[in-house]
């Protein structure tokens, strides 16, 4: 049963993950931890003018689980919206709490995590990307909305 969980798609996931570090100028960051198990990501953004992503970086520091979502998250995020990166996030918790299938569209390769509905203690981990980059996305919108306001 462990050897299904990580898996080797898994392991090359986790193992490559996509935008690690921190941008120099984010216009918005956000940081989970998982408290269970102490999974940790920050996420950084830069929007375009439409609000999309055009830049990220991530540094996460997860159990294999989790540095393969944030490998997934990685390969998609650039040029996705806050309503995309809520969509995949509200997804994914109803796939690992609910017996949903998973996010569609761009983070459609989470599914590949389905598995992890069966482990409880390994959700947080799985979540902590996702939910760092649209908190930095949240953080992002709202510095902007504060700047527009302010001219």
């Amino acid at each position: 049963m462990i050897d299904d969980l990580y898996s080797a798609r898994i392991l090359m996931l986790a193992a490559n993950l996509p935008h690690a570090g921190r941008l120099a100028a984010p216009q918005g960051t956000g940081e989970r931890t998982a408290k269970l198990c102490g999974s940790r990501a920050t996420a950084d953004v830069v929007l375009d003018d439409d609000g999309r992503i055009a830049d990220f970086a991530q540094d996460v520091k997860a159990c294999a689980l989790g540095q393969a979502a944030a490998g997934v998250l990685g390969q998609h995020v650039l040029g996705a919206t806050a309503d995309e990166l809520r969509q995949a996030r509200d997804a994914m918790i109803v796939m690992l709490k609910s017996g949903g299938e998973g996010p569609t569209g761009r983070f459609e390769d989470l599914r590949v995590l389905k598995q992890v509905a069966d482990y409880p203690a390994r959700h947080a981990s799985t979540l902590v990307a996702l939910e760092a980059a649209l908190e930095a996305v949240e953080a992002a919108q709202t510095a902007r909305t504060r700047l527009a306001g302010a001219a």
